[in-house]
C-alpha cells in the first residue's frame, strides 16, 4: 500500500473540498497558465522531479513508466499514447494536498496553473508548453486506489463523482503532437 501523500488527520474532508471549489475554478488561467511541475515516474511508486525535460510523441516523458503500459496500455503492452501524460489543475492538488511538495505522489505528469475543465480545455484542444505541443485526448483520468491512500476517501470521491467528475478534477491526459523542452515555470498556452 502506498504512503499517505499527508498525514491522515490532514486529509481533506468532502465537505472542505466542495467549499474550495469556487476558488479553484474562479484562479484558474483560462488562456496562458504556468508549468507548476514536471513529474517523471520512472516505476510505479518512484517520482523524479526535474526542473526541464524533453518530450516526444514516440516515448511522452521519456524515462516514465508509462511507457511500459501502465495504466492504459495497448493490444501490445505497450502505453496507448492517447494516455501519455497526465496532467492536473495545481488548484485542485494544492485544495487536496496542501504544500507542493505533497503533490507528485498524486502520480501525474504535469501539474499546470491552468483550467484543465471540459469547458475551456475539451478534448481536441491543442495547447503549448516550452517548445512542446500536445492534444488532449477523449481518455477519461480517474483517482484510483492509490489516489485514496494518499490523500483520503474523500479527495478521490470530489475528483471522481459528481461535479468533479464534470469539471475533470482528477485532470486530464494528452498527447504530444511537437517534440520539445518542457520545464517547469514555463507558459502554458491554447494553439
Amino acid at each position: 500500500m502506498p504512503e499517505p501523500a499527508i498525514p491522515p488527520e490532514d486529509f481533506q474532508s468532502l465537505d472542505q473540498l466542495m467549499d474550495k471549489l469556487p476558488n479553484i475554478l474562479a484562479q484558474a488561467p483560462k488562456e496562458t497558465g504556468t508549468l507548476d511541475m514536471i513529474v517523471m515516474r520512472p516505476e510505479p511508486e518512484a517520482r523524479v522531479l526535474p526542473q526541464t525535460f524533453d518530450v516526444s510523441a514516440e516515448l511522452g516523458v521519456n524515462g516514465d513508466h508509462w511507457k511500459g503500459g501502465s495504466g492504459y496500455a495497448l493490444d501490445d503492452g505497450s502505453g496507448d499514447p492517447d494516455a501519455q501524460i497526465c496532467m492536473m489543475m495545481s488548484g485542485c492538488i494544492g485544495a487536496i494536498a496542501g504544500d507542493i511538495s505533497n503533490w507528485a505522489p498524486a502520480g501525474d505528469n504535469f501539474f499546470l496553473d491552468m483550467d484543465l475543465t471540459p469547458s475551456n480545455m475539451p478534448p481536441g484542444t491543442k495547447f503549448a508548453i516550452g517548445t512542446a505541443e500536445f492534444v488532449v485526448t477523449e481518455m477519461p483520468h480517474n483517482g484510483c486506489q492509490k489516489f485514496i491512500d494518499r490523500y483520503g476517501r474523500d479527495a478521490c470521491l470530489f475528483v471522481n463523482t459528481g461535479k468533479g467528475k464534470e469539471l475533470r478534477l482528477r485532470g486530464i491526459y494528452a498527447r504530444v503532437t511537437r517534440d520539445g523542452t518542457v520545464s517547469v515555470g514555463d507558459t502554458v498556452h491554447k494553439l
